[in-house]
């Protein structure tokens, strides 16, 4: 039985949450025994200033997370990657001395990398979670690594949290399971003592924690950085990538089945795009906003938990970023990529943003642990593009041989007719100028004590369909919740985000609502940002995406040739589905299909088309497995176009006429679209 101990817990100077020993709690301390007073909040120069080197509790911190595992990753483990290039389509000089920006039609080759967050590299491609958005630009003047998510803000306010985070959400540490999976007590104790996490929370537990594919997400930057340009002027500035094909979405009984179908389904997808010519595209856009407007706003610009909405700063699309080139070796490039936000060019500086300021740190001490050397920059897919001289030297794995003495500066050896080696340029990498404030504490501001005003918006901007999607979500996610004090308080915070949200989620689970949270700052209703609902900003395409033709024997030629003209023309792609693979009678000829009805079911694919004869049909109405592929795709609110001999099928499967349900001829179209107004007739949602 485990003893009985005690703490005290009181609220920071933003509202967060301390806990403090009492009694026979043991003091928590480094691991060399000094006691810890602040486990919150990292040591700045000021309340938002930068965070100080000095922070020892902090590097100890991060430092020995960093080393935690070798040499998985220990976050993000789970990767696809692919080459490409960006390409400036609207210059900002003005903004930006960085090269890449200064010229129109200027390509920079990129290398992006997009993961799972909770899982470890053998796990799954579809979980609920967090995507890793990471671009790697081998510019001109060096690498800049982008390191950001398809969720453009973060679970928390200062990266000495993180630990604690990733510690709750993986592998609970007695068991080690669940994998790749947030619904366990861990996760959910943690982020229902923590509502900073409440923001994230919501778009996690929305459609966008389970992505269509790598090619139809969103990307973001997060942090709020800097642009200067050559005049040493700065602006604030926040990135962004959008998918040329819509930001797209799965059903969660979809995703879940997907798992069991196609462990690998994104990693095959973005593949198997590049290798056929479909090549991914984004937008590549900016926010940019001065001081006087940050100042004006009422959320902090430097916490990563908070947006600022579209609506109030909108989007600049400067470039577009296509990638048309699979890696050569899975190992050497994409396992071997190392990202680190602290590499950045002239034209791009940082801010104070204190979960940035740590990740400045943590990347480059986590790539000794992951990759073994100092010199994994000359890895080649790390290496940049561009030339490069230091005087730094040795150090295992050493691939250069430098030559001559001049392995230190200042040195006098061209005096001596010797190489003297590299110097500063007076247009190297210069940090922006700015004023910091005089204390030094440990400390959160108060401008970052707002916890769920932005939560409120999120789900306000969200259609009814959208809000029943991150109800039930949350609903299953504290289903598995065992301990009835964390879903109690869930809960209390849930309604602060939203009473509706509350009774929802309350009914869900069948639970009592308790007394709501009280916050640190009340919230404020801000005005929805239509910007952030995949539904309402669903581009109606067949572009990119694959419609699955079951036959059989004696189906029609001459239909399916005429339905894959038609789904072709359109850009998306067939695959033929049938019982046997060996090859059937047609009428009209033969055929071979691409997939066996037991191995290709309909989660694999964006539409359905039945090509039958009633007596392929009656047959087919027999077998488990063809019924679940018309009953999956219906209940998937997924485009369904069959022919009229597939009735019998049809009527097996339990599907009911809708505006998705149509003949050969209008599939195509109708292939464009999901029928979110289908769903109350098949399933139940919170």
């Amino acid at each position: 039985m485990a003893e009985d101990k005690d703490f005290t817990s009181e609220k920071g100077n933003a509202g967060e949450l301390h806990q403090i020993a009492t009694g026979d709690t043991p003091a928590m301390t480094t691991n060399f025994g000094v006691p810890i007073s602040d486990n919150e909040n990292s040591l700045k120069a000021g309340a938002r200033g930068p965070t100080l080197l000095e922070d020892f509790q902090l590097r100890e911190k991060i430092f020995h997370f960093d080393h935690e595992r070798i040499p998985e990753r220990i976050v993000h483990a789970r990767g696809s990657a692919a080459h490409g290039y960006l390409e400036c389509t609207d210059p900002i000089p003005e903004l930006s001395r960085a090269s890449l920006f200064a010229k129109k039609c200027k390509k920079t080759p990129v290398f992006a990398r997009f993961s799972t967050v909770a899982g470890g590299a053998g796990s799954v491609d579809t979980p609920r979670d967090v995507r890793g958005f990471a671009v790697k630009f081998y510019t001109d003047e060096g690498n800049w690594d982008l390191v950001g998510n398809n969720i453009p803000v973060f679970f928390i306010q200062d990266a000495i949290k993180f630990p604690d985070l990733i510690h709750s959400v993986k592998m609970e540490a007695d068991r080690a399971y669940p994998q790749a999976a947030s619904a366990h007590d861990t996760f959910w104790d943690f982020i229902s003592l923590m509502p900073e996490t409440f923001h994230t929370l919501m778009w996690a537990m929305s459609d966008r924690g389970i992505p269509r594919s790598l090619r139809m997400m969103e990307g973001f930057g997060v942090h709020t950085f800097k642009l200067v340009n050559d005049k040493g002027q700065e602006t604030f500035c926040k990135f962004h990538w959008r998918p040329k094909l819509g930001t797209q979405s799965l059903i969660w009984d979809e995703s879940a089945k997907t798992q069991g179908a196609d462990n690998d389904f994104h990693r095959r997808d973005l593949w198997e795009a590049i290798d056929r010519g479909d090549h991914p595209e984004w937008d590549f856009a900016v926010q940019v906003f001065d001081k006087k407007l940050a100042d004006s706003l009422p959320y902090d610009v430097l916490d990563a938990t908070k947006i600022i909405p579209e609506e109030v700063v909108p989007l600049r699309v400067i470039g577009r970023m296509v990638l048309d080139r699979n890696p050569d070796n899975f190992f050497a490039e994409t396992e071997q990529a190392a990202f680190l936000p602290s590499n950045v060019v002239p034209g791009i500086d940082f801010t104070d943003d204190p979960l940035l300021q740590g990740r400045l740190f943590s990347y480059l001490d986590t790539q000794k642990s992951r990759l073994g050397t100092t010199n994994f920059h000359q890895i080649p897919i790390n290496a940049p593009k561009c030339p490069f001289a230091n005087m730094q030297r040795d150090g295992l794995m050493q691939t250069h041989v430098p030559k001559g003495r001049a392995n230190y500066e200042p040195n006098s050896l061209n005096e001596a007719g010797e190489d003297p080696g590299p110097r500063p340029v007076s247009t190297g990498f210069r940090t922006a100028e700015q004023p910091v404030e005089g204390e030094k504490l440990r400390i959160r501001a108060e401008s970052f004590g707002d916890f769920y005003s932005q939560p409120r918006m999120y789900w306000n901007s969200l259609t009814e369909n959208e809000q029943a999607h991150v109800a039930s979500a949350i609903v299953f996610e504290l289903s598995k919740v065992s301990l009835d004090h964390i879903r109690e308080r869930m809960l209390s915070h849930l309604q602060v985000v939203h009473p509706d949200l509350g009774k929802r989620v309350a009914k869900g689970i069948g639970m009592d609502l308790p007394m709501p949270a009280k916050p640190f700052n009340a919230p404020v209703d801000l005005d929805p940002s239509h910007a952030l609902s995949i539904q309402k900003n669903w581009k109606a395409t067949l572009e990119g995406r694959q419609v699955a033709i079951l036959f059989d024997e004696w189906s029609s030629k001459a239909d399916i040739d005429a339905l894959r003209k038609a789904v072709e023309s359109a850009k998306g792609t067939v695959f033929t589905v049938a019982p046997k693979v060996g090859g059937l009678r047609l009428d009209g000829g033969t055929m071979k299909a691409d997939g066996q009805l037991a191995g290709s079911p309909s989660v694999l694919f964006d539409a359905v088309a039945l090509v039958l004869t009633a007596e392929a049909a009656a047959k087919l109405a027999k077998d488990s497995a063809a019924v679940a592929f018309v009953s999956d795709a219906f209940a998937h609110l997924k485009a369904i176009g069959a022919t009229d001999g597939a009735k019998s099928l049809m009527d097996r499967a339990g599907v009911e006429p809708d505006e998705g349900v149509t003949d050969l001829a209008g599939l195509p179209e109708a292939a464009k679209l999901r029928y979110w107004d289908r769903e109350p007739k098949v399933r139940d949602l919170a």
